[in-house]
């Protein structure tokens, strides 16, 4: 349940009440009673002895809404008529659709656009393929491939219910990119299948973005895409997410006055945004990490590691600690979680360095209340919208993709991600810098620019595969 009422629980009561008397104010004092928050209210109907108004308001969650209702109801002389939330209409027939970019009024327009005029086009591609990416969609197309394994916070829920998400993914690639993106959700989630398909499909696009497809599967499913296909392969889970962490920690760190090859690190998390995270911090010169899983620290004592987290323990926890999350954090400068709700405490925090840094980043409820952790940490982040400094992808997907496209990559090379999270940091000048400013909003002018210019400059042209760290 949410602490405070949200627009995701946003509802819209169309009521009537006596057109006489206070009755529209006590509308706005029933729901505030029952602890939500009136964002407008309409009058949409007037007459002499009724009045039909629609109250919108804000709440924590689907009971909360049931409570605003029957308080709504229990105001004297008021008839409810309809409850309509405003999240369900917002998806109401999808969220993106297609559009023609040229004008087809007659036939001479369809001639070219079409048969007979567009053969001359297909020919000239067949011929020579690589006019595919200047004469078609795929100079500006994005796949954003899932099989519903691990979307959002909610798990293996499938494709389908996967597909309200990737529409989302699709309509942020427009907003801040300019990239038209295309939702494909797979109804399988073998990795041989996964894999074909997207290779059988990929010549329509200029590049794949895989979304949501759970550990350790994506890194097998990324790695043989990558070495499969002419266009760039980017897993936003962990890429994306690594590019604005390590963003972020390069201005938390300024902030604190320490530097990342000296701060002792403690990790949550080590599927595939933890991976990714830890191969991104030690590219950028991090030395002293600890990675945590549900069963705690990983090393190479362990007798249950795969590949994956073999690697992990290969290159951090130099000095073999065997310990739990708990004890990994005591004395750390640096808390990172990808992982799970409610597995710190603020005692814990306080346990942490001076100037301790917490990225809480589990959504929607953090791996530790981001109001206790800020009652001992210097710097507190978050994947959430409702505290400071949130740790967001979207601060770096669309730019990422308008850079490769721009400059007709066929690979992401880490230098790319490096170079990414240092032009994401430096969206943040040295006067707006401070602790509860670390990373610029979602909504900045200069993000996505910033990002594509820089992944542009370091592809330098063509980029050939993937030079993990």
């Amino acid at each position: 349940m949410a602490t405070v009422p949200s627009v995701s629980y946003s509802i819209t009561v169309r009521l009537e009440v006596p057109a006489g008397g206070q009755a529209v104010s006590l509308l706005t004092h029933a729901v505030e009673n029952a602890g939500g928050v009136v964002t407008a209210l309409d009058v949409t109907n007037a007459g002499h002895e009724k009045l039909r108004i629609d109250v919108t308001c804000a709440a924590k969650d689907a009971d909360h809404v049931q409570s605003i209702v029957d308080s709504l109801g229990a105001v004297e002389g008021v008839a409810i008529h309809k409850v309509s939330d405003r999240t369900f209409l917002m998806h109401l027939g999808g969220k993106i659709e297609m559009q023609s970019k040229v004008p087809l009024r007659n036939r001479d327009e369809l001639s070219m656009a079409y048969t007979p005029g567009v053969a001359r086009v297909s020919l000239a591609i067949a011929r020579n393929p690589e006019d595919a990416r200047r004469l078609t969609i795929k100079r500006n197309s994005v796949a954003v491939v899932t099989d519903g394994s691990a979307v959002l916070g909610l798990g293996n829920i499938g494709p389908a219910a996967a597909l309200p998400v990737m529409e989302g993914k699709a309509a942020l690639f427009k907003r801040f990119a300019g990239i038209d993106a295309w939702p494909i959700c797979l109804d399988t989630q073998d990795v041989d299948e996964i894999v074909s398909t997207v290779r059988a499909i990929a010549p329509g696009f200029g590049g794949i973005n895989l979304e949501d497809i759970s550990a350790p599967r994506c890194f097998e499913v990324e790695r043989r895409l990558r070495e499969l296909l002419d266009i760039p392969v980017f897993h936003d889970d962990q890429h994306g997410t690594a590019i604005c962490v390590l963003a972020a920690l390069t201005n938390a760190l300024k902030v604190v006055g320490k530097e990342m090859s000296e701060v002792r690190i403690a990790m949550a998390g080590a599927g595939a945004a933890g991976t990714a995270v830890l191969r991104l911090l030690l590219a950028a010169g991090a030395r002293n990490i600890i990675v945590c899983d549900y069963r705690g620290a990983v090393h190479l004592g362990r007798d249950d590691l795969d590949d994956s987290l073999r690697w992990i323990a290969e290159h951090t926890n130099s000095e073999g600690y065997g310990g739990d999350l708990r004890g990994a954090v005591k004395g750390a400068d640096v808390f990172i979680g990808v992982s799970a709700p409610g597995i710190l405490t603020g005692d814990d925090v306080a346990a942490m360095a001076k100037d301790a840094v917490v990225f809480a980043l589990a959504n929607p409820e953090p791996e530790v209340s981001p109001d206790e952790a800020r009652e001992h940490a210097a710097v507190v982040a978050t994947g959430r919208s409702d505290y400071p400094n949130q740790i967001n992808n979207v601060l770096a997907f669309p730019g990422v993709f308008r850079g490769l496209l721009d400059a007709q990559a066929s690979g992401v090379t880490q230098e790319m991600l490096l170079a990414a999270a240092r032009a994401l940091a430096a969206v943040v000048s040295s006067e707006e810098l401070g602790p509860n400013y670390i990373i610029p909003s979602v909504f900045h002018p200069d993000v996505a620019n910033a990002v594509a210019a820089a992944v542009r400059e370091s592809a330098g042209g063509r980029a050939r595969g993937f030079t993990e760290a």
